[in-house]
């Protein structure tokens, strides 16, 4: 399906300023369509046909039952198919249809509003309102279509919604989460009763109806700066002036409050508030913060505990009189750092993610350090890895750190110097990752599955278990020895 973006760009030739007008209100029409117990349907003139409109976007509303049940965006309609369409965008004003009209065996009522922008009307709403299932008409349905109705006639005036309504709109409150309808001198007229709930939570004992809102907000809240920016904002919308939403706390409750004002052409009927319990939803984000922060713990205790053993293990081969011995505590102390720098990056990073690019860098000059004084060959990184889960950086990278250094060991003779070059590649599902050496090549009989080095039987051990991978080792065109794998990143 095309997006809103698309449709505008290649079915119309409206201005960047209008576009982003209708971004706005499909940001913001949920609300509308909620309170309006019907569909909103997002209809642009097409260029050089003004006789048929496009339909570019489309929502339902989850308070009533659709009118629309299939999907109507990309549709297209004739001015004699819904007259409606173009009496709107003529007349630019809200144009409703006398007698229901049925559509697909259900009895639709539709209502065009024009969507004025820059005082043009840049497109039309249609308002298509399922009549299949009467409804009651309740004090709370009462006071939701009385605020769509001015809502739509502010989107007909082109006063909503606001330019910087869009920032936060899919994490507003919405009508279903608390509604509190204001009337022009800032009192009650209607609360819904998750918005009462919301209010019992924070403190506030009694009904609400007739008390000035803004006033009763600001005795709930503690914190003197909140309860001023709260009661300021009330007040604004109140005067016309829109706000984004703004979180509050009392009594250990934790509240999302926006205040919408309604001016239909421009006089003033009071303000629509809207109100969302979060205080379960800010517990939750405070456990987790507090489960990251203790892993990144234990990530730094188990990082400062490898480096222990390394040094434990250091010490131990300055002490040690026999070569080999030295040399293999040596390359544990080497395996040992390794793991341990996957530990420090995952200790100061929040997700369990390791961006490998800057672990590899720094895990390639120690190994380059560590190598015998006759192999000086450089070693350097091509490519990019990317980040990676922890699960498969760890073993990865010390796959790379036994290649180099089987390559600094065994691939180059006193003399001049050699190079150690470690490539990546990666796509949406595989990373390939080569060790290539410019050294004396493959010993001759060499045979990967026979090989009897430890640091390669790592290797296999890893990519077999860990990484389910497997090693390719071949001569490198040109001379030396290159060492492929392939990782699937499928899944992971």
């Amino acid at each position: 399906m095309s997006t809103l973006s698309e449709l505008l760009a290649e079915h119309s030739r409206l201005s960047g300023d209008a576009a982003e007008h209708l971004q706005r209100v499909v940001a913001e029409w949920q609300l509308l369509a909620d309170m309006s117990f019907a569909d909103f349907l997002l209809w642009i003139p097409l260029s050089g046909t003004p006789a048929e409109f496009l339909c570019v976007a489309q929502a339902r509303p989850t308070t009533a039952p659709t009118a629309h049940a299939e999907d109507i965006v990309s549709s297209r309609v004739g001015v004699a198919q819904n007259p409606q369409l173009r009496r709107a965008v003529v007349e630019g004003r809200i144009c409703r249809e006398e007698n229901p009209r049925w559509h697909l065996e259900v009895p639709v009522r539709s209502e065009t509003i024009p969507v004025r922008h820059g005082g043009a009307v840049v497109a039309v709403l249609s308002r298509d309102t399922n009549l299949a299932m009467p409804r009651v008409p309740s004090p709370m349905e009462i006071a939701y279509l009385g605020s769509a109705s001015d809502l739509c006639q502010m989107v007909a005036d082109g006063t909503f919604p606001p330019r910087a309504s869009v920032v936060g709109a899919d994490t507003s409150p919405r009508a279903g989460d608390g509604l509190v309808r204001l009337d022009a001198l800032g009192l009650v007229a209607y609360a819904s009763p998750n918005a009462l709930s919301a209010y019992h939570r924070m403190g506030h004992a009694s009904d609400l109806l007739g008390l000035s809102l803004a006033q009763a907000t600001r005795e709930l809240v503690h914190d003197p700066f909140d309860a001023a920016e709260v009661a300021a904002r009330i007040g604004a919308a109140l005067e016309g002036r829109n706000s984004l939403r703004m979180e509050v706390r009392a009594r250990g409750a934790v509240m999302l409050v926006r205040a919408l004002p309604l001016r239909p052409r421009g006089d003033s009927a009071g303000a629509l508030i809207l109100v969302r319990d979060v205080t379960d939803l800010r517990r939750r984000d405070m456990a987790l913060l507090s489960k990251d922060a203790t892993i990144r713990e234990i990530h730094h205790r188990v990082k400062n505990n490898l480096q222990t053993v390394a040094a434990l293990l250091r010490l131990q081969a300055r002490r040690t009189a026999i070569p080999e011995a030295r040399r293999a505590l040596a390359e544990s102390v080497r395996r040992v750092n390794s793991i341990a720098l996957v530990h420090e990056t995952l200790a100061v990073s929040v997700a369990e993610r390791v961006d490998l690019d800057e672990l590899v860098d720094k895990v390639l000059p120690a190994i380059g350090d560590g190598a015998t004084a006759e192999a000086r060959a450089k070693v350097r990184r091509e490519g990019s890895f990317g980040t990676l889960p922890a699960a498969l950086a760890t073993p990865l990278v010390l796959v790379l750190t036994e290649l180099v250094h089987n390559a600094l060991a065994h691939a180059f003779d006193s003399g001049p110097a050699g190079e150690v070059v470690v490539s990546a590649c990666r796509s949406a599902g595989v990373l390939d990752v080569v060790v290539a050496d410019d050294g004396r090549g493959l010993p001759p009989g060499f045979d990967l599955p026979t090989s009897g080095g430890l640091g390669l039987q790592i290797v296999r051990t890893l990519l077999d278990s860990e990484l389910d991978s497997e090693l390719q080792v071949r001569a490198r065109p040109g001379g030396g020895t290159e060492a492929v794998i392939r990782l699937s990143l499928r899944g992971r």
